[in-house]
């Protein structure tokens, strides 16, 4: 590759981001859409280098092309593999709540505000002070009347930093 394209990605990096839009208007004749600079300055490194080298040949993108139609094929099981038994059976009805919340019949229980706050998990949905509601948030939302999240009021997760890195 030429060298000019590896100076000109470098000085991609120290752009500010007004300069960075600017530039990639002018090579892809358009607007971006972000406002994320390393995203910027990868996109714009990678049409500079199509321009100095050429795009993919014809092959190439059309092997792209069928591998992108068959991705659908990594979320489907073929239907003869359950019936043979080869494959393991698929679950009429997925677990929506990637394991968070515990199995229905399980009350969780909070005191907000010296107040008493008890929902029992029910298969499709949550049930408190003898009403049905769809999601953790709902309830919390009607026992404190602010938005919460419904996990993180009822103790079944952490907040963002905390979870990932530990209490500092």
């Amino acid at each position: 590759m030429d060298e000019w394209i590896y100076t000109e990605i470098e000085r991609l990096r120290s752009l500010r981001m007004q300069e960075l839009r600017a530039r990639y208007r002018a090579v892809f004749g358009e607007d971006s859409r972000t406002a994320h600079k390393q995203h910027l300055v990868r996109q714009i490194a990678w049409r500079l280098q199509v321009q100095a080298q050429g795009d993919l040949s014809q092959r190439a993108r059309q092997r792209a092309l069928e591998i992108a139609n068959d991705a659908d094929l990594k979320n489907q099981v073929p239907p003869h593999w359950e019936a043979t038994g080869s494959a393991p059976a698929r679950n009429p009805q997925p677990d929506r709540r990637g394991g968070r919340i515990p199995p229905a019949g399980t009350v969780l229980h909070r005191v907000y505000r010296e107040r008493i706050v008890d929902v029992k998990i029910l298969t499709d949905g949550f049930e408190y002070e003898s009403r049905r509601y769809g999601s953790l948030s709902a309830v919390a939302r009607a026992a404190t009347g602010t938005r919460w999240n419904g996990l993180l009021f009822f103790g079944l997760t952490q907040r963002g930093k905390q979870r990932r890195h530990g209490p500092r």
